[in-house]
């Protein structure tokens, strides 16, 4: 599947308060809440879609309140961004 139409798919399933069209204005957004709230799945198919790389990007620079504390962790471990008991803290 094109990374443009999986992101549409994924905005309709975890972007509830947004079209889905309108969701892709901010991609980074719709990866965001699949990697905190989708369900393994769904997390498969956009790792395999769109790379760690551009999934470090979204983490990097996501924004207070996309994530919550268990996906934030389990997220720098899985990405190799955090070493055992030195996950950077959650934006503010």
């Amino acid at each position: 599947m094109h990374q443009q139409e999986l992101l549409k798919e994924l905005a309709g399933k975890y972007i509830g308060w947004k079209t889905p069209d309108e969701a892709l204005l901010a991609p980074e957004r719709v990866m965001a809440q699949v990697m905190n709230m989708g369900d393994y799945a769904d997390v498969c198919v956009l790792a395999d879609t769109v790379g760690d790389k551009v999934l470090c990007d979204v983490l990097i620079h996501a924004e207070a309140g996309q994530f919550n504390a268990r996906s934030w962790t389990y997220w720098h471990y899985r990405l190799g961004l955090a070493s055992v008991d030195h996950v950077p803290p959650l934006p503010a």
